[in-house]
This record gives C-alpha cells, structure tokens and sequence, in this order.
C-alpha cells in the first residue's frame, strides 16, 4: 500500500494561473477540432489502418497522376498530413503525460488536505469538551451537519406518468 504522505510533491515554479493563460493563450494556435463523443468514436473506428498500410496507400498516390487526381490530393500533400499526424501524436502524448502527472500531484494535495482536515476536527472535538473551549462548538456542528449533508442519497427522479391520451 502507498503512503501518500511519503510521495514527494515538487514544488512548482509555475503558479496555476500562469499555466492557465498560456494554455489559453496558445490554445487558439493548435489547430484544435471540438468533436461529439458519437464523432470522436466514429473516426477511431475508422482510423484503425496500420502505418504500413498508410504508406503504401500513400505511394500508390504518387504512382499515376490518375489517381492523385482521382483522390484530389497529391502523394505529397498525403505525406505532409501524415507527418503532422505524427508530430501533434507526440504533442497529444507529451499533454497526456503532463495532465497525468498534474492529476496525481493534486490528488495528493487533496489526500493531504483532506488528512488535515480529518486531524483538525478530530482533535477539536476533544478540545470541545472543555467548556474553555466552546468557541468550537458551532463550527464542529456545522461540519456534522455538512456531512450529513453530503452521506444523502439524492432522490431518484419521479418516474413519468404514463400517457393516458387516447388517439
């Protein structure tokens, strides 16, 4: 079992709104294409076809004009897609690791300050019971109730009433 409070959390020398504005900043720039789940599976299906294949089907292109002009696209305009496709799969890559690695250091964080808050109100319940101490009272209540709050179920929705309308 891992111990959270052992994994080293680096501190970073970028500020999370820094990091921010220049995503937002070059986001514009990527080339970027906002698909529908229904999309994004559609073209993984259709994209299931092998580099080599790729290839080979890319110089069949530049074989005879006939059927670059069948296709509407020179061999080589084939091949500078191919090669972007390859380029922004490493970019997709070094963003996947990155979102990775920013995921497990704020679950960290979230581990560590949820074991804090845990401690805080664990050693205030105790110093409660001192009635020097009763200032804790109202904020250990609201916690409680807080909880409470978020152990609910939330209601299922009501079922629709059947269609009682006749044609």
């Amino acid at each position: 079992m891992i111990d959270p409070m052992n994994i080293p959390l680096p501190a970073p020398d970028a500020e999370p709104e820094e990091v921010m504005e220049y995503l937002r900043a070059i986001r514009p720039r990527t080339g970027e294409v906002q698909l529908t789940v229904e999309e994004r599976r559609y073209l993984q299906y259709r994209t299931r076809t092998s580099d080599v294949v790729l290839q080979e089907s890319i110089n069949v292109i530049g074989m005879l004009e006939n059927v670059s002009q069948a296709v509407g696209q020179p061999a080589e305009a084939a091949r500078q897609l191919q090669i972007d496709a390859r380029r922004w799969q490493t970019v997709e890559g070094e963003l996947r690791a990155m979102l990775a690695g920013i995921v497990g250091a704020n679950l960290v964080r979230r581990y560590r300050l949820t074991l804090l808050a845990a401690q805080a109100t664990a050693i205030s319940s105790q110093l409660a019971r001192d009635p020097a101490h009763s200032v804790l009272v109202p904020h250990l209540q609201e916690i409680r109730r807080l909880k409470s709050y978020e152990r609910r179920k939330k209601a299922a929705p009501a079922p629709e009433p059947p269609d009682t309308t006749t044609e």
